[in-house]
């Protein structure tokens, strides 16, 4: 009697530390399915980063008043770049940017002041997305650069802010 009452004891305590075992799994597991939850709640807008670039930009073609222009990006997300820009009155074109783990399209314009062979430009871009890591890319950013008449050389300059 006195060793099936151990034996009776003995399972009894197994079965209290499978027990508690068994809730600190189940607690470990809602705490692990809460944060995913919540990771995939911030999903669109994980990451903000402020960010400041400069593209040196060559002539590639034209087409009409529309140049492509390609070139090295160096500052917060380095990589290289390729534009499409209309110079007419005001500047206007798109832009692909490539950078480590993906790629960040856009739209901007800008309008240009001065006359001669060097003319700034001043304007604004909107972030519409890309692919990667950066799937979810949108934000804005103010534009400032020169455009080289001669050579139809770019240089451009940016900075705000990138969600992805």
């Amino acid at each position: 009697m006195l060793r099936t009452t151990r034996t009776v004891r003995s399972l009894g305590a197994l079965v209290g530390a499978l027990a508690a075992a068994g809730a600190l799994a189940a607690a470990l597991a809602r705490a692990d399915a809460g944060a995913t939850a919540a990771a995939r709640a911030r999903g669109r807008a994980a990451h903000s980063l402020s960010a400041s670039d400069e593209a040196h930009l060559r002539y590639v073609s034209a087409s009409g008043a529309t140049l492509y222009e390609t070139g090295r990006v160096a500052g917060t997300l380095p990589g290289s770049m390729r534009v499409h820009m209309r110079i007419a009155a005001d500047f206007s074109g798109t832009f692909t940017i490539y950078a480590a783990g993906g790629s960040i399209s856009g739209h901007g314009s800008a309008t240009p002041h001065g006359a001669g062979v060097y003319e700034s430009f001043s304007g604004s871009l909107t972030i519409s997305g890309g692919k990667g890591r950066y799937r979810y890319a949108h934000g804005t950013a103010r534009l400032y650069g020169t455009f080289n008449r001669m050579s139809y050389a770019l240089v451009i300059q940016t900075r705000g802010t990138l969600r992805y």
